[in-house]
């Protein structure tokens, strides 16, 4: 999109699902996309697949990202979407280095610690890595970042600990989602 192109433009919104790792991000956002139809981005995946990165962490275990080169792919995929008239749900843990403009709503997912550590677990997260989402979690600092980022109005925090807030959110998008076709028409 271009630095001029905004929301009143586009015929489909676009929803940014964001939060600690472990939260449900990628399943919720998967769920969004088919059941309102909008086309899923999972930011993790388009990461690897393009190898936007320009190293790795050992200490970490994580790649370190190369911003740009993915703000270039994706800044593509939105054009795309908007041209063939399809709005976007992306998931991704961190919001803040995504332009404004890109996101008509953004969704932090919460969840309890209990459900958190038990998440990470099975995913065979280090002892570090598991206490340093749990910590980042605790603090809230995936919805702080979510609410320095984007404008107040458009940044929802939500429960995800069992299939049903999965549910529930779902359907907040959908209705959502016909308020601002609505609005937006």
């Amino acid at each position: 999109m271009s630095d001029d192109n905004n929301n009143t433009e586009r015929k489909r919104p676009n929803i940014l699902v964001t939060g600690t790792p472990g939260v449900g991000k990628t399943a919720t956002a998967s769920l969004i996309a088919e059941k309102i139809g909008l086309k899923h981005i999972n930011v993790g995946e388009v990461i690897k697949q393009h190898k936007c990165y320009e190293g790795h962490d050992a200490e970490l275990d994580t790649h370190i990202l190369d911003e740009d080169k993915l703000l270039d792919l994706m800044e593509n995929m939105f054009q795309d979407c908007a041209d063939e008239n399809v709005g976007i749900v992306a998931d991704y843990h961190s919001c803040e280095l995504f332009p404004e403009r890109w996101f008509d709503l953004v969704l932090v997912l919460r969840t309890s610690t209990e459900n958190l550590f038990d998440r990470l677990t099975d995913r065979e997260y280090s002892e570090k890595k598991r206490s340093e989402n749990l910590e980042a979690e605790i603090m809230q600092v995936v919805l702080e970042e979510a609410r320095e980022s984007y404008d107040l109005e458009i940044v929802q925090e939500v429960q995800s600990n069992t299939v049903e807030d999965m549910e529930s959110n779902v359907e907040r998008c959908r209705v959502w989602m016909e308020q601002w076709i609505a609005n937006n028409s």
